[in-house]
């Protein structure tokens, strides 16, 4: 009898609520504040509670009750348009120039070519005899189920790998271009983009290896399909609550251009002696010594060029060719030192060592963790220790 509440039907339909429920919060606040991220993710959280649909209403029994109920005809699986959607909320966010209307939508077209071939079989399956008093009918059996669905399970994986794969490149060199122009990279951590990433390319891995055991191993019952159901739901939860409070402004409002020299530019390197380098090098050690800019936690490549009355160029030129490092571990490697001088000089005592670590110019615990582990071998309290 519909609806039956018991443990499979409840934890999806509680879950998959809590989704929709973020979903239109996300929706609310891009209708506010006009951020593409937003409506991007909401849309990505929507098809997600979406594709739960069918083992949802089947827990609950639905088909029990319902036998000849033609849901399933209407149930399009969206993973077409589910894979672009991940791939465009990422860039939506490392691209802050991104924009709804530069989104190609090409990219949706196999979408709509399944879109349109499940509508043909609906009207080709209603205009049928007898439509009526089966669940499926002559289309979905003899040609859906037999010829289509195994072709569109090797067509959406093939392009949920590739879209997964663009995602963590298009990730990869955000977090690597950053470090070459901020010394803190706190208030411009990844971690949130690099988790769901990771959420949904488990969920691909899962689905995928449980697919294939279905087809070519044995039949997996409903309950044993069931976990899968269970860990999108708790997915949906995750990203809802992490990807409606994660704040990303700071890594929407990077600007590059201001680092970047213009790629229309085709003037040669001017290259530059070892005497050259090796002054370069002793006037910012000086500077960075004497004046000590590390201090200041929102320290920029362009600030610290100003500071020192130098270009930009120039100066990320000396970072990178002189002391063969990027501007992020260059300016924590002062950072360190500093942490340890005020430990040397006993403030360990009276300050704890994140105290310590804001003192020295960092601004977040795992930048500082990170970066006194790389220049020591050893996490700061282990080097605490040490010294007792």
């Amino acid at each position: 009898m519909f609806p039956t509440f018991n443990l499979y039907s409840t934890s999806l339909l509680l879950l998959t609520s809590q989704g929709v429920i973020f979903s239109g919060l996300l929706l609310s606040r891009f209708v506010k504040q006009r951020k593409p991220s937003d409506l991007l993710l909401a849309l990505v959280l929507i098809i997600t509670c979406y594709h739960q649909t069918s083992y949802t209403i089947g827990f609950l029994s639905w088909y029990d009750t319902y036998r000849t109920t033609k849901i399933n005809y209407y149930l399009v699986d969206l993973s077409f348009a589910l894979a672009p959607l991940i791939y465009y909320y990422i860039r939506s966010v490392v691209s802050p120039s991104s924009r709804l209307k530069e989104i190609q939508y090409w990219h949706f077209i196999p979408m709509l070519l399944y879109f349109l071939l499940k509508a043909f079989i609906l009207i080709y399956d209603r205009s049928q005899p007898g439509f009526d008093e089966v669940q499926n009918g002559y289309l979905v059996v003899n040609f859906q189920w037999r010829y289509v669905d195994p072709f569109v399970f090797i067509l959406k994986t093939l392009q949920m790998l590739l879209y997964l794969a663009f995602s963590f490149q298009l990730l990869y060199v955000f977090r690597e271009k950053i470090k070459h122009y901020f010394a803190n990279t706190y208030k411009l951590e990844l971690n949130w983009l690099r988790n769901f990433l990771i959420a949904y390319s488990f969920l691909y891995l899962f689905n995928v290896g449980q697919t294939v055991i279905d087809e070519s191993i044995t039949n997996l019952s409903w309950i044993q399909e069931w976990w899968y159901y269970l860990l999108s739901g708790i997915a949906i939860i995750y990203v809802g609550i992490s990807g409606y409070f994660t704040k990303l402004t700071a890594l929407q409002n990077v600007d590059f251009s201001r680092f970047e020299q213009t790629k229309l530019s085709k003037k040669p390197t001017r290259t530059i002696t070892d005497d050259q380098m090796a002054k370069r090098k002793t006037q910012l050690e000086q500077f960075m010594r004497t004046q000590r800019p590390y201090l200041d936690a929102d320290l920029t490549l362009v600030s610290l060029a100003q500071k020192i009355g130098v270009s930009r160029e120039e100066l990320s030129d000396t970072i990178n060719q002189g002391f063969h490092n990027r501007f992020n571990d260059f300016i924590n490697s002062y950072r360190v030192v500093e942490t340890k001088r005020l430990i040397h000089d006993g403030k360990h005592k009276t300050h704890s060592l994140l105290g310590l670590a804001y003192e020295a110019g960092f601004n977040s615990k795992a930048t500082f963790n990170r970066a006194f582990k790389k220049a020591e071998s050893q996490s700061p309290s282990e080097y605490l220790e040490s010294l007792m």
